[in-house]
């Protein structure tokens, strides 16, 4: 093999439609140095088999955004690389049966215009007129996008790879990796060809991607939580009609998706192509009796057709032209799924130089897309645009393969399913409980799961309804909505305690440690027994995250964030650390409870606390209550005086029984969320995200740029102060009579899209619906009206004062 490639910049191994992207990407970029390993033939995986539609149509934004780039560069990609394509876009139907599934769209479509997407509403008799042979019994209406479609996967594979080699990218066919080795600061890939050195490798191995993963392991890698699953599509044999129409119209049928079914159905050259995803779906290769095999490629499993009766039957009924013909073909091939079922895209958990793009269920759609975000990972480190709603670091331990099995049956099943905003999916929970989970249940919790751990998201009472039928609503109003009422104004009239497990924490220790953090954040550290907010901007002076810093000694500190945040904010933390300095992880060692409200003081006095309780606000210290040793951090994420119980897991029971024999309300995550949305304080990856800066959030008082540090996004961050922000963080009351802004809901003014919100609910103190967003900057005037469009509904917001809607001069919570 003298001309195999033994050194690289990047070697990505697997070449279906991601990894032919991604090195497409890369050597478009100039990254020429590239190479790409296949096992097989290219797209011997997934892709070969793959149905091939490419949707517009998600209810992430970020999966909206890149789908919306695949679908854009496949209708040049043929003649880019001079390689043709059968794409063709068709445009779809999406079928509604419930007056939740149009809201459902109507919020979809909002976020498709404020992407520059023209999603369409329609009456069941609007449809007809895109579909003239489907039947609309039993539907309310429904969607048109005009630029779905579908594609060929192996033309399109195909003319990825003929234009990443015209750009200088390399391919090897039947090339199967056997290892993985790290000699300083290179990988070694090895396979039957020889050894490959490079600085990146990327695990674009599709179905195989949890195996390839295991390789990674000793280098600080973790089991890769996805599963098989096998998905059926069937092909009809040719229908005279349909071929005569195709005839006369010169084009193809649109697609239907009857999302509450749970099918599509699309027209494939004369005959359909109906795909279900059936509630009794099956996985593959997830027992020791059934093991993957070691090569799979260009293979199906067994038909198994009798799983789709049912889906069958319905899609005949909603499409009589189905039932005029035989079965031509049955494809029932391995697809991979993460947990909820999006990609994992990102730098891969734990390991340094090393990425991933796998586990799509949507290969084909996401594609293009996942090849730009990707190989923005591999040059820059950062994407373009936030895309942690499927970053592999949203995953962490709790994601065993019990859970991921329940998981992917769950969300193949409901592959359609809406997600209603109080809804919690009950596969795969209980993996991370509370000290006092029992405690929390009995006083009637309904508990949601954040990244694994379960927390109380409101208390019921007896008689309540708590079935999961009673969430699937978008409107604010449900069994929850009065006692939310209830506890918020427990904590706003008295006291009272939120059981808070999972909060990421992390010690770093050592000397050097306070200048290392300061190289880190745009602002200062606090003083010894004291606590701030530091945020930690990017190069580009966007918002990487946001963690609380406690400091117990000049060089010792507690850094406290999100419980969704743990791996990825561990790894900002550790990319860099310098020797001398040790950082380590206290997440599952301790827990918090958050004591707050008027009477928080009295109540800690009332339980004999050992402290100082007129220390000021952000003060920590060691106290002791009950005879247990715990530290106070005065502070209150829902506003009020109050401060944080941070003790080990063994003394949380005692402490919390205290707590509430002392007088103190239960509350949980719905009423939090509330009081901190009436106060303007942000959330991670909803208000805080990289796709803002520091200074369109509104933290120019989190930067210090008379300090000499140079930290990430100075000098942007600078510059983007002496030109002007051109969109700015506000607070807005809305007048939203039944349901409250959902995340990245978009802003009109006289008709144009100005803005997005980032977050909202009902604030119960000020009896008001509030959102937080970004908003065009000569728009954000306090008293300027906007329009925010909430399901469909345009209502009026009012841009407020940049002040706490609550308490606005922080009076009660200095108290």
């Amino acid at each position: 093999m003298a001309d195999f490639p033994t050194t690289a910049r990047v070697v990505i191994i697997g070449g279906g439609v991601v990894g032919t992207s991604t090195l497409y990407h890369l050597a478009k970029a100039g990254w020429t140095d590239c190479v790409l390993l296949e096992k097989n033939e290219l797209t011997a995986g997934s892709t070969w088999h793959a149905a091939g539609n490419v949707p517009n149509f998600a209810g992430s934004w970020a999966v909206m955004n890149m789908q919306r780039y695949s679908a854009s560069m496949y209708r040049t990609l043929g003649e880019d690389v001079d390689y043709p394509m059968n794409y063709h876009v068709t445009g779809s139907v999406r079928l509604a049966h419930s007056k939740e599934r149009m809201q459902e769209f109507e919020r979809v479509a909002g976020m498709g215009r404020a992407q520059g997407l023209q999603m369409n509403i329609c009456t069941p008799e609007e449809l007809l007129q895109h579909h003239p042979f489907m039947e609309t019994h039993e539907i309310k209406g429904g969607m048109w996008d005009p630029l779905d479609g579908d594609i060929d996967p192996a033309q399109l594979t195909q003319a990825l790879a003929k234009g990443a080699r015209a750009a200088g990218g390399r391919i090897e066919r039947f090339c199967p990796v056997t290892g993985i080795d790290r000699d300083g600061d290179e990988w070694i890939v090895k396979t039957g060809k020889g050894d490959i050195r490079c600085e990146k490798v990327v695990n674009c191995a599709g179905y195989y991607a949890q195996r390839l993963g295991e390789m990674f392991k000793p280098f600080g890698g973790r089991t890769v939580p996805m599963v098989v699953m096998s998905h059926q599509y069937f092909l009809t044999e040719p229908i005279p009609e349909l071929e005569a129409w195709s005839a006369e119209t010169g084009r193809k049928l649109p697609i239907i998706r009857d999302v509450d079914i749970s099918y599509y159905l699309r027209q494939e050259k004369t005959g359909l192509n109906l795909g279900p995803y059936e509630r009794n779906c099956k996985a593959h290769w997830v027992t020791p009796d059934d093991p993957m095999p070691e090569d799979f490629s260009f293979q199906l499993y067994p038909d198994d057709l009798e799983r789709l009766e049912f889906y069958i039957e319905d899609a005949m009924a909603r499409l009589p032209l189905l039932g005029t013909a035989g079965v031509g073909r049955n494809i029932n091939g391995p697809i991979p799924y993460a947990p909820d079922g999006l990609p994992m895209i990102g730098p891969m958990p734990g390991v340094r130089n090393a990425f991933e793009g796998h586990s799509f269920t949507f290969g084909i759609a996401q594609g293009g897309g996942a090849g730009k975000v990707l190989s923005e990972w591999i040059m820059h480190g950062k994407t373009e645009l936030d895309m942690w709603a499927v970053d592999p670091r949203r995953y962490t331990d709790y994601a065993d393969h019990d859970y991921c099995l329940a998981k992917a049956l769950e969300t193949y099943g409901h592959e359609y399913a809406i997600h209603f905003p109080h809804h919690e999916w009950p596969a795969g929970r209980d993996k991370k409980l509370s000290p006092v989970d029992a405690r929390i249940r009995e006083l009637g919790g309904q508990m949601g799961a954040y990244n694994g751990w379960e927390r109380a998201n409101w208390f019921a009472k007896a008689g309540d309804d708590t079935s999961e039928d009673a969430t699937h609503t978008w409107d604010r109003g449900g069994p929850w909505a009065p006692r939310v009422k209830a506890e918020v104004e427990a904590v706003r009239d008295h006291v009272g305690v939120l059981d808070l497990p999972g909060f990421s924490r992390f010690n770093l220790t050592g000397a050097g440690a306070a200048e290392y953090l300061r190289g880190l954040i745009a602002g200062a550290l606090p003083k010894q027994g004291r606590m701030n907010l530091a945020y930690f901007p990017d190069s580009r002076g966007r918002i990487l995250t946001e963690m609380s810093v406690l400091r117990h000694d000049d060089e010792h500190f507690t850094l406290i964030t999100a419980a969704a945040a743990q791996w990825h904010d561990f790894e900002v933390l550790k990319r860099n650390l310098p020797e001398g300095l040790d950082l380590s992880d206290h997440t599952t060692e301790y827990s918090t409870l958050i004591v707050t409200g008027p009477k928080a003081r009295d109540l800690f006095e009332a339980m004999g606390a050992q402290a100082d309780l007129t220390a000021s606000w952000l003060s920590i210290q060691r106290a002791r209550i009950r005879d247990l040793d715990c530290l106070l951090a005065r502070v209150s994420f829902a506003g009020e005086l109050g401060w944080e119980i941070h003790a080990a897991n063994a003394d949380i029971p005692a402490l919390y029984d205290a707590v509430l024999a002392a007088g103190a309300t239960p509350f949980g995550m719905y009423a939090l969320n509330s009081m901190r949305i009436e106060k303007g304080y942000r959330a991670w990856k909803g208000d805080l995200s990289t796709d803002y800066s520091l200074l369109e959030g509104g933290m120019e008082r989190f930067i210090r740029f008379e300090k000499p540090q140079d930290f990430p996004g100075k000098a942007a961050l600078l510059n983007e102060k002496q030109q002007g922000v051109k969109k700015q963080f506000v607070t807005l009351i809305v007048d939203a009579p039944e349901q409250d802004a959902p995340y990245m809901s978009p802003l009109f003014h006289n008709g144009d899209v100005v803005g997005e919100t980032t977050s909202g609910d009902w604030g119960y103190r000020i009896n008001k619906s509030v959102a937080l967003a970004m908003l065009r900057k000569d728009l954000t005037e306090p008293g300027t009206e906007v329009e925010v469009e909430i399901y469909g509904k345009r209502c009026k917001a009012t841009v407020q004062p940049d002040q706490p809607l609550w308490d606005p001069e922080n009076e009660r919570i200095r108290a």
